[in-house]
């Protein structure tokens, strides 16, 4: 077993914040009426994707009803139907849907993480939780050699991924960078950080994210690893 392997074990055991495993088991024990027959994962989620991957896609947290549920990020829900389809479009995934661990989903060049494994109550984790949860994102920047391209959906994810960077040693530029959707920062060791609004309803039913927006990000992803 290689150690990204060894990384999604430790993960899916993981059982440091007692309020996110109350909430994971509580939902799967009564989901809504069109998962009754479902058998939930409900535990935290490891990443997914490409272990030579160049793109690191660092998302918030699983979604109570979608990855916690499948037990796959962006899986089972309407951000996962947004974000699969941009990687298929751009050549970063097989497939442009997304439904279940077993269905085909395979990753080129890209993998899938987040700020926090577990789905948190109303979508929203405590500081302590994000800093609990921190060190495996901070493994995956370590095994992770070749990265070219971090994409952050969110702002959350944003700050997320910078608190990480630097506890490997990565310096940020000055000033600091600021997050805004399709703003492109590259780092001092030449690691590119793009970043997107999330593909969250809240966003893409109000018009905040388009589809064209979001595949922007992904294009101009596509093309950073071209130089």
């Amino acid at each position: 077993m290689d150690a990204l392997d060894q990384l999604s074990g430790t993960i899916a055991r993981c059982r440091r914040c007692p309020r996110l495993v109350r909430w994971r088991e509580q939902v799967a024990k009564k989901p809504p009426r069109r998962y009754h027959d479902m058998e939930y994962w409900a535990k935290p989620l490891p990443g997914f994707g490409d272990p030579k991957a160049r793109v690191l896609i660092v998302g918030l947290a699983p979604a109570a009803n979608g990855g916690n549920r499948t037990g796959r990020m962006f899986t089972g829900d309407r951000s996962g139907d947004w974000l699969y389809g941009a990687l298929h479009a751009f050549g970063f995934a097989n497939q442009a849907n997304s439904e279940h661990r077993n269905d085909g989903l395979k990753l080129k060049d890209c993998y899938i993480t987040a700020a926090v494994r577990c789905a948190p109550p109303d979508n929203k984790p405590t500081r302590i939780e994000f800093r609990r949860c921190r060190p495996y994102l901070v493994e995956e920047l370590k095994l992770f050699n070749d990265l070219r391209v971090v994409i952050a959906l969110g702002k959350i994810a944003f700050d997320s991924f910078l608190a990480a960077y630097q506890e490997i040693g990565g310096v940020l530029p000055k000033p600091r960078p600021k997050f805004g959707h399709a703003v492109s920062v590259v780092l001092p060791d030449g690691l590119r950080l793009i970043c997107s609004y999330h593909p969250s309803q809240q966003n893409t039913f109000t018009g905040k994210l388009t589809q064209q927006m979001f595949r922007n990000i992904f294009k101009q992803a596509g093309a950073s690893l071209a130089f």
